[in-house]
């Protein structure tokens, strides 16, 4: 057993060490003018643009890169007692050999992150696949490092550049939305805030699209620029059980999500933008938790489970966001302050964690997890992929005839979590 573990650590020590390589091919001026040869050539489809490029590539970066991985990992193998640290120098061979060959014009089906063609699937979480590569070269060349394992990247929060992306935000004018409105805008995105609010004021870099609840339809033409849509908005009735009350919370926290999901979805139509769009949905701690505000916790529930299985065929990447209370004017005992739960998506978001869990509670670092393994399994057993029509129809606000503003979004992001 234990030389197994030592094969495995190998492995993974070969890889961090190419990324290593990788990283200081970008950074390291000795290094750099021999490996940006690799990001001249190619095309946006992956395809080669001069086969004399490619082979030269393959002298300056590739064949280096394997025989840096094997000075360092060939004498960790020596001092180790055993076979398994030779593993890794053994997996190392497998990229050498091939790097040769592709010097030569031959070969090149094993080039598999540089395979020529269309986009066929998001980027993969824990291993590289050609969507996650293709970012590193057509995205943000000083993101996405990695080479099979994601690790480095992830520590290094470069497993998601949100540097140039148009961002938009449902919920902005309340704490939260303006909380990530700032930290987005820092990292270097462009926000859009949508807002249902009038009179909300936003600073001239962001810019601010008026909708209601009811209209998801008229933000279609919107979504197709948008490379992320964060849905933010929701209302929490604080104990009421009316019927009224029911309806508005089903529309608002689970049904118009919903509705501007798959609107969004529905734009993601071109190969590259499996690697440049995400989903990104505030589903709350309510989702598995206690919220103290039963139909606030049903239907964020409904929305956090109808996501779940949503993700099981989504084009593109959907990202939950499970947040604990925090501290605004409609929760003043709120534990956690807004600014700093944004500042937590948005450090998890560039690791890339799906489900972003910020909360001071233990007990959600488990029941999340947990429940969405579950519910996942479950929905692959027992539902089948159909295809899907367009949202065409509007709703109304279900038993409400005001309309929902962001200060409504405020209200549910805090006293229903307390």
């Amino acid at each position: 057993m234990q030389q197994v573990l030592l094969a495995i650590a190998s492995i993974v020590i070969a890889e961090v060490v190419r990324d290593i390589f990788h990283v200081a091919g970008h950074f390291w001026e000795p290094l750099k003018k021999h490996h940006m040869v690799h990001h001249r050539v190619y095309r946006r489809d992956l395809s080669v643009i001069s086969m004399d490029t490619f082979k030269k590539a393959q002298w300056s970066h590739d064949i280096p890169e394997a025989f840096f991985m094997l000075a360092v990992c060939v004498p960790l193998a020596v001092v180790t007692p055993g076979l398994g640290m030779w593993v890794g120098c053994l997996y190392i061979l497998a990229f050498l050999i091939p790097a040769f060959a592709r010097a030569q014009g031959k070969m090149l089906y094993t080039d598999l992150t540089h395979e020529a063609g269309a986009l066929t699937t998001p980027p993969g979480h824990w291993t590289v696949n050609r969507t996650y590569h293709w970012r590193h070269h057509f995205d943000d060349v000083d993101a996405y490092f990695c080479g099979y394992l994601t690790i480095v990247d992830k520590i290094m929060g470069k497993a998601l550049s949100l540097k140039g992306k148009t961002i938009a935000i449902t919920g902005a004018s309340g704490t939260l939305g303006r909380a990530l409105t700032r930290e987005l805008t820092r990292a270097g995105a462009k926000v859009i805030a949508l807002t249902s609010n009038p009179n909300s004021e936003f600073t001239d870099a962001v810019k601010v699209v008026p909708w209601q609840i009811g209209e998801e339809a008229a933000l279609r033409d919107w979504f197709e620029s948008i490379d992320i849509l964060l849905l933010n908005h929701g209302v929490n009735d604080n104990g009421d059980r009316h019927f009224a009350a029911v309806q508005r919370a089903y529309e608002v926290n689970a049904f118009s999500c919903l509705r501007l999901a798959e609107l969004f979805l529905e734009t993601v139509n071109r190969s590259e933008h499996k690697a440049l769009k995400e989903l990104w949905v505030n589903t709350s701690e309510a989702e598995a938790n206690p919220a103290f505000s039963p139909l606030y916790e049903l239907s964020k529930r409904t929305l956090g489970d109808l996501i779940t299985m949503r993700r099981l065929d989504a084009p593109c990447v959907i990202r939950k966001l499970i947040l604990g209370p925090f501290k605004s004017s409609l929760n003043p005992v709120g534990i956690m302050s807004a600014q700093s739960v944004a500042r937590g998506i948005v450090f998890l978001a560039k690791r890339d964690f799906r489900n972003i869990i910020v909360t001071i509670n233990p007990l959600t670092f488990i029941t999340i997890p947990l429940k969405e393994i579950s519910q996942s399994l479950y929905f692959r057993l027992f539902t089948k992929a159909t295809k899907r029509s367009s949202i065409t129809t509007n709703s109304t606000n279900a038993g409400s005839t005001e309309p929902v503003t962001d200060s409504v979004t405020e209200r549910e992001q805090t006293h229903s979590q307390v």
